[in-house]
C-alpha cells in the first residue's frame, strides 16, 4: 500500500502533498453508501452527487476521471481505512501471538462486515472476484505482507516477518473466501486457536531451518532467552 492511500483516510497530504479535502472524503463516503445499496452497475454520478449533497459538476471537479475516478478513490480509501484500523490493533499488542491475533481478527471483522463489499460479492461477483485471483491476489498479498511485517519484526528477523505476514494474510483471505461452519475469524479466541495450530509452529519450522537451536525466541515476551532447543518449540 502506498503512503498516499493511508493519507486519504488519515487526513494527511494527497498526491503532490496537497491536503485531502473534506469534500473528497464526503464524495467517497457517498459513493460507498450507493454501492452498499445498489452496487456498481446501477450507481451513477448523479446518485453519488445526491448522496454527497453536492452537484454532479463538483464530483467531476474533484474526480476528473468521473465514475472510474470515484471508484478508484473508494477502493484506495477503504484499503487505507482497513490498514489503519489493523495498525491500531496490532500496535497495542505486547507479544507475537497477540499481534497476530489482533491483526487477523480486526481485518476479518472489517472485511466481513463491509456493507459495500458484501453487496458486490453477492450481486456483482464478476466485478470483485477477478481482483482476488492470479496476479491480483499476488499483488494483494504482497501489499498486505509489506504492511504487516514491520509489526512482527519486534520478534522476527525481516525475512521471517515477511513470510509469516504472508501466511497470516493467506489464512484470513482463505477463510473469508471459503467460510467454514466451525471457524469465525471475528472471534479472537478462534483466531488464537488458528494462530497456535498453524502459524506459531510454522515460525518454529522456519527458524529451525537456519538455527542450531542455541538461542530461543519466546513469542510471549519481547525478549530472547537462551535455552536448549528441546525445551522450546520456537527457535531463532
Amino acid at each position: 500500500m502506498t503512503p498516499t492511500r493511508l493519507e486519504l483516510v488519515m487526513g494527511g497530504a494527497g498526491q503532490g502533498g496537497e491536503p485531502v479535502s473534506p469534500q473528497r472524503i464526503r464524495i467517497v463516503d457517498g459513493a460507498l453508501r450507493c454501492l452498499a445499496r445498489q452496487g456498481i452497475s446501477k450507481t451513477t454520478l448523479d446518485d453519488v452527487a445526491r448522496e454527497a449533497s453536492c452537484s454532479r459538476a463538483t464530483v467531476y471537479r474533484v474526480f476528473p476521471g468521473g465514475k472510474d475516478g470515484v471508484l478508484a478513490a473508494v477502493a484506495d480509501t477503504e484499503v487505507a481505512r482497513l490498514f489503519s484500523a489493523v495498525a491500531v490493533k496490532m500496535g497495542e499488542a505486547d507479544d507475537l501471538e497477540d499481534v497476530l491475533v489482533a491483526g487477523m481478527t480486526e481485518a476479518a471483522t472489517r472485511i466481513s462486515g463491509h456493507e459495500a463489499l458484501t453487496y458486490l460479492l453477492e450481486f456483482e461477483p464478476g466485478v470483485i472476484l477477478p481482483r482476488l485471483a492470479f496476479g491480483h491476489m499476488d499483488d494483494l498479498l504482497a501489499s498486505s505482507s509489506r504492511f504487516i511485517a514491520p509489526f512482527l519484526a519486534r520478534w522476527l528477523d525481516p525475512a521471517q516477518a515477511t513470510r509469516i505476514a504472508e501466511w497470516a494474510s493467506r489464512l484470513v483471505l482463505s477463510y473469508l473466501a471459503c467460510p467454514a461452519d466451525d471457524v469465525d475469524l471475528t472471534s479472537s479466541d478462534q483466531v488464537r486457536s488458528l494462530v497456535r495450530v498453524f502459524i506459531l509452529p510454522a515460525i518454529g519450522a522456519i527458524q529451525a531451518e537456519g538455527s542450531s537451536g542455541a538461542v530461543v525466541l519466546d513469542t510471549t515476551t519481547t525478549r530472547h532467552q537462551h535455552q536448549p532447543t528441546a525445551t522450546r518449540g520456537i527457535t531463532s
